[in-house]
């Protein structure tokens, strides 16, 4: 072999190596102390060069070892690209099993499969869930035809918590939307402001005013706050987490939803908020025009603007208890919603929480519930 060869094998290599030293393969295998049969198997190719012999032959012809293992690495991957048969399922199943949380939309019920490992099960049970023929045209797929158009990027996992409220709000009775009807039920809710056990009532003044409110526990990594979209012209839907069980946080992000219903927003595009907190819950002008509008809303919602301007104004930098108590009265306010306020004009998140009632256990009763324990009926 002619020095300077491109090698395919490490054994080509030290075949060359050997003419250059005019050694034979007897000479070699006494100075690597191997049997002349090892060292024919390497020259031919059929016995690998592991990292042991391929410091050896480093040492003993001033070569790189890592020439040798770079060598036997490609040979043994061209080998098994001619044996291995193509599997065009596998760029597929990554997108599935690596983007969805598999198991846990099995152990919530969403989908029906023994385990994650049961894959032609959990495929069928699949397009079951996203109501399609065939795993090909799930919508997570690079190639597949895009079914749900949401106001910006959404994840995977996203997608699949949104393809569940929508499975469980397809279900639901509520009479024909208004906006009317919509905003008078703002008033309704606005009188419930007060007390976090009125929060109860609010999955019923929904449905009477056509609004399908579904409650759905986040998925891991998700982030998701709320969402609003339209089943029809007629049919808003305003689905959320509670991922923050809070009440001023619950009350921020359903009004922030019922003002994309009263905007027409989400009829085109499925309007998914996700870390509905901080500046995403503010009024700048890096956020979208739709998302300025609905966080305006939803804080003079939960606290008159204006007057709470005011309240800044006479209090600042000291918030005492007592204040806060007292002017959360004359508000007709539970006080967390005049925390939770002052949490985000301030950006201090770690005071006033004494007064930031949970209220995830008053709404679960009351409304059409899918997590911490509870699957809603569906026909899948």
């Amino acid at each position: 072999m002619t020095s300077g060869a491109e090698h395919l094998t490490p054994g080509q290599l030290v075949a060359e190596l050997l003419e250059r030293k005019g050694w034979t393969q007897q000479t070699l295998s006494i100075v690597l102390r191997k049997d002349n049969g090892s060292i024919t198997r390497i020259l031919s190719g059929k016995m690998p060069v592991k990292a042991e012999t391929a410091i050896a032959l480093g040492e003993v012809f001033g070569v790189d070892p890592h020439r040798f293992l770079e060598l036997q690495a490609k040979f043994e991957l061209a080998q098994a690209k001619l044996t291995a048969r193509p599997d065009p399922g596998r760029a597929q199943r990554a997108h599935l099993f690596g983007g969805l949380p598999i198991p846990a939309m099995i152990k919530r019920g969403w989908i029906q499969a023994d385990s994650a490992k049961n894959v032609a099960q959990v495929e069928a049970a699949l397009t079951r869930f996203f109501g399609v023929k065939s795993v090909d045209e799930i919508e997570i797929l690079p190639h597949a035809a895009r079914k749900t158009d949401v106001f910006g990027e959404a994840t995977p996992v996203q997608l699949a918590w949104l393809y569940r409220v929508r499975q469980i709000a397809q279900e639901m009775m509520a009479p024909r939307f208004s906006m009317a009807m919509g905003r008078s039920v703002v008033g309704k809710l606005s009188a419930l402001l007060a007390s976090a056990e009125e929060i109860r009532k609010v999955p019923r003044l929904l449905t009477e005013a056509g609004i399908r409110f579904v409650l759905v526990e986040s998925l891991p990594g998700a982030k998701i706050d709320g969402v609003c979209f339209w089943l029809d012209d007629e049919s808003p839907v305003i689905g959320m987490t509670c991922r923050y069980d809070r009440i001023d946080n619950f009350w921020f992000v359903l009004r922030h939803e019922l003002e994309h219903v009263l905007c027409g927003h989400g009829r085109a595009r499925a309007m998914l908020d996700t870390e509905l907190e901080g500046s995403r819950a503010g009024t700048d002008d890096g956020l979208p025009e739709e998302e300025r509008v609905a966080n305006a809303a939803a804080a003079n919602f939960c606290v008159p603007q204006k007057a709470m301007d005011n309240f800044v104004a006479r209090k600042a930098p000291f918030f005492a208890e007592r204040d806060i108590i007292g002017f959360a009265r004359v508000q007709q306010l539970h006080p967390g919603l005049v925390a939770g306020q002052l949490q985000h004009r301030t950006g201090k998140y770690d005071r006033f929480r004494a007064h930031q009632a949970k209220i995830r256990s008053i709404l679960r009763p009351n409304a059409m519930t899918d997590g911490w324990g509870d699957v809603a009926p569906t026909d899948e």
